[in-house]
């Protein structure tokens, strides 16, 4: 029975191991994934040296410090995309928001999942009256007013940072991936061989993640791309109507200042380039890799693209 039990596992991370395998090589022959996961990485790099380039840049100030440079100058060498009404270099703030919105975007994404498999995986497994609960309060997330709920929460609540901002927003975004995957699990754990992984003495956790877990994996990833997208677009509609902390660029307050500021009236659309240009590439990159990745799980999707 030990020896069954062995021999179980070994092909569930051999099946983990085996989709890893099979993505970074699809990565490289999918057009999709290649362009998606290369503009991606490219942003997040931006994000993750904003630091590093901001402070070469500015000689140590921050990208949102006021009246350091003359106003209004139009882009050149030393300022690509010039500078705003208030003596800010525009490209500097443009890289302090691509990292703020990211960095929303992907612990919306996290929590949610996070959430999301708590909610679904482990109750749809068990099911009962606990699966029951969890299901219908999962309905009633989804057909709540998530985003006037989240404004009125981000308009009361005073002192705001991106955690907070990303939490309230996943509090709702989770129950989408959640409804998804709880579907999956419910199929998955009548087949034959869960029965065969009881037999043999599996103990639930090791059927949960061993064996129905590797096989969810693309619903998980596909899931969490779309709570990413969600989160960011959340967040930039809140700052486009003035909400959240003044103090935090993101690519949504970059646009909310400039829409406000009466700039794009005068005549400076460049100022409104970078961080719209910015929002197209992040929600292209990720839904070329959601495609990519539906090919690459979706045999039948194979075959009608003839890749």
């Amino acid at each position: 029975m030990s020896s069954l039990n062995h021999i179980s596992k070994k092909q569930s991370l051999g099946r983990i191991i085996s989709y890893l395998k099979s993505a970074s090589y699809y990565i490289m022959k999918s057009r999709k994934l290649l362009v998606g996961t290369s503009i991606l990485l490219s942003l997040i790099l931006i994000g993750v040296f904003e630091p590093l380039i901001n402070s070469i840049r500015l000689g140590g100030l921050p990208s949102t410090a006021i009246g350091f440079y003359p106003r209004l100058l139009m882009p050149s060498l030393d300022f690509p995309l010039g500078t705003d009404h208030y003596g800010r270099d525009v490209l500097a703030m443009l890289i302090t928001g691509i990292k703020n919105s990211l960095a929303v975007g992907f612990l919306v994404g996290f929590v949610s999942i996070a959430a999301a498999l708590i909610v679904s995986l482990f109750a749809a497994y068990k099911g009962g009256a606990v699966d029951t609960f969890l299901n219908s309060f999962t309905n009633v997330i989804l057909i709540l007013p998530s985003w006037a709920i989240a404004a009125a929460a981000v308009a009361y609540i005073q002192r705001l940072d991106i955690t907070l901002i990303a939490l309230i927003i996943a509090s709702f975004a989770w129950a989408g991936p959640a409804r998804q995957i709880r579907s999956q699990v419910l199929s998955l754990k009548a087949r034959p061989y869960i029965d065969l992984a009881k037999m043999v003495g599996e103990r639930d956790y090791e059927i949960i993640f061993f064996e129905i877990l590797p096989n969810i994996l693309p619903y998980v990833i596909v899931g969490f791309s779309y709570a990413v997208i969600g989160g960011i677009l959340a967040e930039t509609g809140l700052r486009l109507i003035g909400l959240g902390a003044a103090e935090i660029m993101t690519l949504g307050l970059l646009i909310h200042i400039f829409m406000t500021s009466g700039l794009i009236i005068q005549g400076y659309y460049h100022f409104i380039v970078g961080p719209v240009i910015s929002l197209i590439l992040i929600f292209v990159s990720l839904n070329l890799i959601n495609i990519g990745l539906d090919e690459l799980f979706n045999p039948r999707l194979k075959k009608v693209t003839g890749e």
